[in-house]
């Protein structure tokens, strides 16, 4: 039985993941059990965009004033 994807840590998934991708690739995947390691694989991703965003939001960046000293934090913003 699969464990729910919200059981699952990031790296957990990410390694299902990675795993359900190589099945998928080799192209030796009978019909039906591609679409559900597919669907499964996209709870995955989804699984592991979630714990990186959450991630990315606890992130805090340090402000410095004038002189390079530390000032206080701000969110991170990426990009």
């Amino acid at each position: 039985m699969e464990t729910p994807t919200e059981d699952l840590s990031f790296e957990e998934a990410l390694k299902e993941l990675e795993t359900i991708v190589g099945q998928l690739e080799r192209g030796d995947t009978p019909l039906q059990q591609a679409i559900e390691l597919y669907e499964r694989g996209n709870k995955l991703r989804q699984r592991c965009a979630d714990r990186l965003d959450a991630a990315q939001a606890r992130i805090e960046a340090i402000r410095l004033d004038a002189e390079g000293k530390p000032a206080g934090v701000r969110p991170f913003a990426a990009g």
